[in-house]
């Protein structure tokens, strides 16, 4: 399937699609049943074309399977993770107490996955029996200023884009699947997590939708801003 979308923003890395099934797909990346691994180094494996797997036993932490939708957090030791840490291991320190993070965790959407694999691969690499639960972009600055204002094209409001503190894996897929379950579907900025930075380009971002939203997006290329003047001239910088 080739984007629209994808095209005018002069789309460096290929969308990544999201897929729930029960298929393996054959010379996929996949992570080593208990290896520890980072999912948005697969998020950016499946941008530079490769398809990539997940299963119950391969899907890279404890956080990678929460975000996967494979299982939810186990409370009793994440909490002390995300915040102070516990005395024989540093903590993260990205929530301020224990209570807090627990609350956070707590707050997560439960959604499981009901298939056995999660794949991620190239949007061109879909075949026409699948349908994708969200698809990702991986983008730079200007990139992300086509995607959110086109995002708010065909809406009254102008927030049909929002940002979620969270894992990586949470802000590009958890809280994408759980958007496409309302009625009213939000579009994310993600990849803000400082341990997840390190398996990106430094200058880029994600924009992630629901895959409904992103029928929508690409049904409103043509004929909005992005065939215009303004962003054919600022196109020409990326």
């Amino acid at each position: 399937m080739e984007s629209k979308m994808a095209q005018a923003l002069k789309l460096v890395n290929s969308p990544v699609a999201v897929v729930w099934t029960d298929r393996k797909p054959e010379d996929a990346l996949q992570f080593a049943e208990g290896k520890w691994g980072c999912v948005v180094s697969m998020i950016t494996a499946a941008a530079k074309g490769r398809n990539v797997v997940f299963d119950e036993k391969s899907y890279g932490c404890g956080g990678g399977a929460a975000g996967l939708c494979f299982k939810k957090y186990e409370l009793g030791y994440i909490e002390n993770f995300l915040s102070t840490g516990t005395p024989d291991k540093e903590g993260e320190f990205y929530k301020k107490t224990p209570e807090l993070a627990c609350q956070f965790i707590q707050s997560l959407p439960d959604i499981t996955v009901p298939t056995k694999y999660v794949v991620l691969k190239p949007l061109e690499n879909m075949t026409d029996e699948e349908e994708p639960k969200s698809v990702i972009f991986l983008v730079n600055p200007d990139q992300l200023s086509g995607l959110v204002f086109l995002a708010n094209y065909d809406c009254p409001a102008g927030d049909k884009v929002t940002v979620f503190f969270g894992a990586g894996c949470h802000s590009t897929i958890l809280q994408v699947v759980a958007q496409g379950q309302s009625e009213d579907p939000k579009a994310l900025i993600g990849l803000f997590d400082p341990s997840a930075r390190p398996h990106v380009e430094k200058n880029l971002l994600s924009f992630s939708m629901p895959y409904k939203l992103f029928l929508q997006m690409e049904d409103n290329v043509e004929g909005s801003f992005l065939t215009k003047k303004t962003w054919l001239d600022l196109s020409k910088r990326i």
